[in-house]
């Protein structure tokens, strides 16, 4: 569901064009310069261990092209002000219904710590709105849940001794290779060119999850099982928002799934945003 209500936000052509007029040549690099933005004037290996799957090469770009002419507080004014026109856009009338659901978001937030999550913390750390029960101020909260999620996967990821190639060549089990046609279009989504795949999948068949340029049947289980490990830790955020709460806000967002996949088709083009594209899994 956090997915769904936020992923479109990375090719809002509204948002784009109030990026462009900061000074950013044709918006380059909205797609991650919002979310980067929370993270200050920090150096840009530092965001880049942060985002953990996209090549540094190009955080360092889209870092040095928006410091050059703005500043991370300006973003993020472009940001929140495309929430609500956007989100209208997609479904009429969801944020009105969004913000009924803000305390309880706001209460998962603020139930878990930051140590180790830093695009979590940075988020987090920003000024709520004044109207703290309006549309935005849900999506607010939501984005920061997604963030706790994205974490939390990070932290997974990085004590199994994964580099950015091998998460996006990992996640590849979780997608429909029908619509994505390859196991290695997200990793080179993400920046990555041909020698950089090639090691990565060296480094996933010597830990016995590919072979022969693909993932194999450990592969497929060892990612199922990091998704569920995942979800567990991100499980106590939803627990403090409550079951009521959480389930009202479920019956809300989901029926809406195929419209905010249609956003983004729109916006970006097919098979971008994989995490809402996820197929149907068996447990892990």
């Amino acid at each position: 569901m956090c997915h769904d209500l936020v992923g479109w936000m990375m090719w809002d052509r509204r948002a784009i064009r109030g990026y462009e007029a900061l000074g950013v040549p044709n918006g380059l690099g909205w797609v991650v310069a919002w979310r980067l933005a929370s993270l200050g004037d920090v150096a840009p290996a530092v965001a880049a261990a942060a985002t953990y799957s996209i090549n540094p090469s190009v955080i360092a770009a889209v870092m040095n092209a928006y410091q050059e002419v703005t500043d991370a507080e300006s973003i993020l004014g472009v940001r929140d002000a495309a929430v609500e026109p956007g989100l209208d856009e997609i479904v009429p009338g969801l944020t009105d219904e969004l913000g009924s659901f803000a305390d309880a978001l706001w209460r998962g937030v603020d139930s878990v710590h930051f140590g180790g999550r830093p695009m979590f913390a940075a988020h987090r750390d920003k000024p709520r709105p004044v109207d703290i029960n309006s549309g935005l101020s849900a999506w607010l909260a939501v984005n920061c849940l997604r963030e706790l999620r994205g974490d939390n996967h990070w932290a997974l990821c990085g004590s199994e001794d994964l580099d950015d190639v091998e998460v996006g060549l990992l996640h590849s089990a979780l997608v429909d290779l029908d619509e994505y046609g390859t196991e290695e279009w997200i990793a080179r989504s993400r920046g990555n060119d041909d020698e950089a795949v090639i090691r990565g999948w060296a480094r996933l068949e010597t830990k016995g999850l590919a072979s022969n340029g693909a993932l194999n049947d450990e592969g497929h289980r060892f990612r199922l099982h990091l998704e569920a490990r995942t979800d567990a830790l991100t499980a106590p955020a939803w627990r403090a928002v409550g079951e009521e709460a959480a389930t009202r806000f479920c019956a809300l967002v989901e029926p809406h799934h195929d419209a905010f996949v249609a956003r983004i088709d729109a916006t970006a083009g097919p098979r971008w945003m994989p995490a809402v594209r996820v197929k149907t899994m068996p447990p892990a």
